[in-house]
């Protein structure tokens, strides 16, 4: 067995959506991107980390952050028959130096480009990014057509009670606030 870091450290935050916690580590996940999120189990190959976590029986989705892990569970699976299994395996993966992602990991394609879409991604990344962030989950734009940003959102805020308001309080007005292009965000 390989010797645990000493120095490695985790905690779990409750997020708003019920079935989804986000697990702080004290070190960086991630290397090369911003995230990555699955929802169903990955190979070893693409990512060695979400395979252990999502063979704890209830797991749902697992992302990841420049520093956090948000595992999302199944509506009727319980977090204090979850918590020990998906404790473990973070800790298996740090001890075992395993890397996030693995070699055959693909991120997602990129939208199109133009002005208002670099605007656009750019209020998302720098603006709202960080505050999803916080609440363990992720927004990613997919693309821009006739006034209508489509967005993706991830590990906490995919099927939080709380995203509807979010996605059109806080990220519609603000898109709307600055470009006048935009007439609506919608979570694909």
């Amino acid at each position: 067995m390989a010797p645990m870091d000493l120095d490695f450290r985790m905690h779990a935050e409750r997020t708003p959506n019920p079935n989804s916690v986000k697990w702080v580590l004290s070190q960086p996940l991630l290397e090369g991107v911003s995230s990555a999120y699955f929802d169903v189990a990955p190979g070893a190959d693409v990512s060695p980390l979400a395979a252990r976590i999502f063979q704890v029986e209830g797991v749902a989705g697992v992302f990841f952050g420049a520093n956090f892990v948000t595992v999302t569970k199944r509506e009727e699976a319980d977090w204090t028959d979850l918590a020990e299994g998906i404790v473990a395996a973070l800790k298996a993966s740090v001890s075992a130096g395993e890397s996030a992602l693995g070699p055959a990991y693909e991120p997602p394609e990129v939208g199109e480009s133009g002005a208002v879409v670099e605007r656009i991604q750019q209020i998302l990344e720098e603006e709202i990014r960080p505050y999803v962030a916080m609440d363990g989950g992720e927004i990613t734009f997919v693309g821009f057509r006739e006034g209508i940003v489509e967005v993706v959102l991830q590990g906490a805020c995919a099927g939080c009670p709380s995203s509807t308001a979010t996605l059109k309080l806080g990220i519609e007005s603000r898109l709307k606030e600055e470009l006048p292009e935009v007439v609506e965000v919608v979570a694909l």
